[in-house]
């Protein structure tokens, strides 16, 4: 039996670095609401840890998914589990399920976990990036340990993005762009570099479109792709995802990049990190893009792709996007599909689904 576990505050407790974390409200919600996500991949002999089963079954008969084990943590000790799939693996994780009578076998050492923390670093993805800077792309992106190296970076670029090493869902961004800003900014910068050691400096871009690629890594070298996730943030989080055949969403992206440069980065990004996960990280990950333009007003002819805004190595809701995607009904109308949300209304979050038309 595979162990399944949703826990979204996955981000925050990877930047805390800390085995006893408690999770801020938003994310213990999250994970309350919607624990039964799992129950979208879970194969029908596992089990699915949520903190309320009955809530869990209830919602997965609304989606009209197979009737998965739900169970509680009071249950763990006593379940012959083989192996344990959470959202994203951290010590804080580690922790609790030791707590709760696991056997520690069936999870990463403490080492282990170190070193997923520190490829969970946003240095990962511009190191990634200087390998993905094909004709048709664009993208930088430095780590600076001094206020003084950031001062250098937004005077050159004139506008730029500050990011946290770790950070989730558009929190820990900063934008700057002259020595006013970097005077605001400065109280945030020396807390930074105290608690993570450095900022990632980017130069900042006219965003057109936010997509993503979703991936596995079998942690011996081999990494699969497994589909396009497009999806839509505002102010940095994430709102939604569009459910769509790959040939639909591929088509969508051919309005702005050509099809064959999105085939090279792909093959990039698996040989690379094939080659970086090999004896160190096993299960899904994503790499987030999006596509720029170097003028104000975009036109066809301006348009760059950005190929590593970040890689979360975790499963993202472009997995659960593409899970859904697997149980939606064919369609002979190639102009119609879905949008997934996430919506927090009357005191719980949601996740809805609609029918659009391209």
């Amino acid at each position: 039996m595979i162990l399944h576990f949703f826990n979204p505050e996955h981000d925050i407790a990877l930047a805390s670095g800390l085995s006893n974390f408690t999770a801020p409200h938003a994310g213990r919600q999250l994970r309350h609401d919607l624990g039964f996500l799992p129950a979208l991949w879970a194969g029908a002999d596992d089990a699915v840890l949520v903190d309320d089963a009955e809530t869990a079954a209830r919602m997965v008969r609304r989606r009209e998914v197979a009737m998965k084990c739900f169970v509680e943590k009071r249950q763990l000790a006593s379940l012959l589990i083989s192996s344990i799939e959470p959202w994203g693996w951290n010590a804080a994780l580690r922790c609790f399920l030791l707590r709760m009578g696991v056997s520690e076998a069936l999870m990463p050492t403490e080492a282990a976990l170190e070193t997923i923390r520190q490829l969970s670093h946003r240095r990962t993805a511009a190191q990634l990036l200087s390998k993905l800077r094909l004709d048709g792309t664009v993208g930088e992106a430095v780590e600076c340990v001094t206020k003084e190296e950031v001062a250098e970076h937004v005077a050159l670029w004139g506008k730029a993005v500050l990011k946290a090493p770790w950070s989730s869902s558009g929190r820990g961004l900063r934008f700057a762009s002259g020595l006013g800003d970097m005077e605001r900014l400065s109280g945030w910068l020396n807390n930074l570099f105290a608690r993570q050691g450095s900022v990632m400096v980017e130069p900042y871009y006219h965003k057109v479109k936010d997509f993503g690629m979703e991936f596995w890594s079998d942690g011996e070298g081999l990494v699969d792709y497994e589909g396009l996730s497009l999806f839509h943030t505002a102010n940095g989080a994430y709102t939604g995802n569009i459910l769509a055949t790959e040939m639909s969403k591929q088509e969508t992206l051919s309005r702005y990049v050509p099809l064959q440069l999105m085939d090279e980065v792909r093959h990039v990004i698996c040989n690379e990190l094939g080659m970086l996960f090999k004896g160190r990280y096993r299960g899904p990950f994503g790499v987030d893009m999006m596509v720029v333009s170097h003028a104000p007003t975009p036109s066809q002819a301006s348009l760059l792709l950005h190929p590593c805004v970040e890689i979360n190595l975790r499963r993202t809701m472009g997995h659960v996007a593409l899970a859904l995607e697997r149980k939606q009904n064919p369609t002979d109308n190639p102009d119609l599909c879905h949008v997934m949300r996430i919506n927090f209304s009357d005191g719980s979050y949601r996740l809805t689904i609609r029918r659009i038309y391209k």
